[in-house]
């Protein structure tokens, strides 16, 4: 069926699609009559059960009507051939046969069919079923035309519910999460080191000299600046677990879940040279230095009645320690 098809259909509930698939001519310019007269019903024959299949890929009927008595070709073959292919597996049979038999209504309906008529059935009869099918799988399709609908509508919303959290979650100049999420994250993993009695490692990372930098470049260089030492950090953090963060200005964290001290300051001395080699031109603390950071580091395992600003305490004077010494280093506490 196609969209203006199914338009249609949705604006009338009684419109009807049908095939009929017999081998004889005077039938099918019977049915063809009694159905003449019927509003909103477009009839259609196939002669050849062979091209059946094709034919009914071809108009997408809401009915089909099948002959079980057919040379070269068992009808009944041909019903479970429909429900065997994905584009006719759903559409409505009526068989017709030529005496009312059990057995073979059994068999029919057996191998896949909806209804069974001796033909040829009464007019009134045959447009009653016609249209009861129909409906029923035009219903169908719209069924599944909403539930279709309603799935991309979910993941269009699921992506947008994703892309507003990454939002919510990232700061806007560099990328990296926030403070926000900083907090949250790092209250989730010392719960999870506190239950596992692992390590949690934290770097605290702030650029040196960095207000000298703004007042003797701009603020757009810094904000450069600032976007180039968040990609080191990213890059540092080579693991899902590793969370790279904003801490606040020129202030960046790096949370190493899972780390030993001797890890964690591998990752922060490589840190450190990648970004002196960045080159990024300096007037501080020297004309013609380059951009450096200083990191504080700690690594804990959390005990019960412990709290994670604990370890943002510790970094924190590692990064004292770093900044006291001459910076463009590593401290630990």
């Amino acid at each position: 069926m196609n969209d203006l098809q199914l338009d249609d259909f949705k604006t009338n509930e009684n419109a009807a699609m049908v095939l009929l698939v017999d081998d004889q001519a005077m039938i099918g310019e019977a049915v063809r009559r009694g159905l003449s007269n019927e509003d909103n019903i477009d009839f259609h024959f196939c002669s050849d059960p062979h091209q059946a299949i094709a034919q009914a890929i071809r108009i997408k009927p809401t009915v089909i009507l099948q002959d079980l008595v057919m040379p070269g070709l068992d009808g009944l073959s041909l019903v479970r051939e429909y429900r065997n292919h994905p584009a006719t597996k759903d559409i409505p049979i009526i068989v017709l046969s030529t005496k009312e038999d059990p057995l073979i209504k059994s068999a029919a309906f057996a191998a896949g069919a909806n209804d069974y008529l001796v033909k040829l059935p009464d007019n009134i009869e045959l447009v009653a079923r016609i249209r009861y099918h129909s409906r029923s799988y035009t219903m169908l399709l719209q069924r599944d035309a909403a539930y279709r609908a309603l799935r991309v509508s979910q993941q269009q919303l699921l992506d947008t519910n994703l892309v507003l959290q990454r939002l919510m979650n990232s700061d806007g100049l560099t990328g990296l999460s926030n403070r926000r999420h900083f907090d949250e994250y790092l209250e989730l993993e010392w719960r999870r080191s506190q239950r596992d009695q692992s390590q949690l490692s934290l770097l605290m990372i702030d650029v040196d000299y960095f207000k000298s930098f703004n007042d003797s470049f701009g603020h757009l260089e810094g904000d450069e600046a600032l976007r180039k030492v968040a990609e080191a950090i990213r890059d540092a953090g080579s693991r899902p677990s590793d969370l790279p963060a904003r801490y606040g200005g020129e202030e960046f964290a790096l949370v190493l879940p899972n780390t030993t001290l001797g890890g964690a300051r591998l990752v922060a001395e490589k840190l450190r040279q990648t970004v002196a080699a960045l080159k990024i031109a300096h007037i501080a603390p020297t004309e013609g230095s380059s951009l450096t950071i200083s990191i504080g580091l700690s690594t804990v395992i959390p005990q019960p009645g412990s709290n994670c600003r604990q370890l943002i305490s510790a970094a924190d004077k590692g990064l004292y320690l770093a900044k006291n010494n001459g910076r463009n280093q590593v401290g630990i506490e």
